[in-house]
């Protein structure tokens, strides 16, 4: 239906940033809600960001502090997580996700659809 390819990741020291990128494909004719979630080794799945179909309305975690923002450019499918001033405890595999239900945006990984593979994210100290 949906295929989301998550890229970005990297090796980053703390302090720096990182912008990740998730394409989309498939059955990308409607705009879906967009999420982010992290999960690191041996921790639940946590929720990062999320933004609604038109880009207008976004929601982050509270660990974020204003470091983190989400953006999406429908014309090229592709939803955008910048992160910056990124911490050690930043690290994880950061999956994006999208939605087909109909709300305008939601934190709970289990209101989405479609998952990519994830792209790692190592902040040194």
């Amino acid at each position: 239906q949906v295929q989301l390819v998550e890229s970005g990741g990297g090796l980053v020291q703390a302090g720096g940033s990182l912008r990740l990128s998730c394409a989309a494909s498939g059955r990308t004719f409607s705009p879906y809600v967009m999420g982010w979630f992290r999960q690191a080794p041996g921790r639940e799945r946590e929720f990062v960001a999320t933004i609604n179909k038109s880009g207008g309305t976004t929601a982050y975690a509270d660990y974020t502090k204003g470091r983190f923002t989400i953006s999406r450019d429908n014309a090229k499918n592709t939803v955008f997580l910048q992160m910056n001033s990124l911490k050690p405890e930043d690290t994880a595999v950061y999956s994006c996700a999208a939605s087909r239900r109909a709300f305008t945006i939601s934190r709970r990984d289990n209101d989405y659809d479609y998952w990519g593979q994830g792209t790692q994210v190592t902040v040194s100290s």
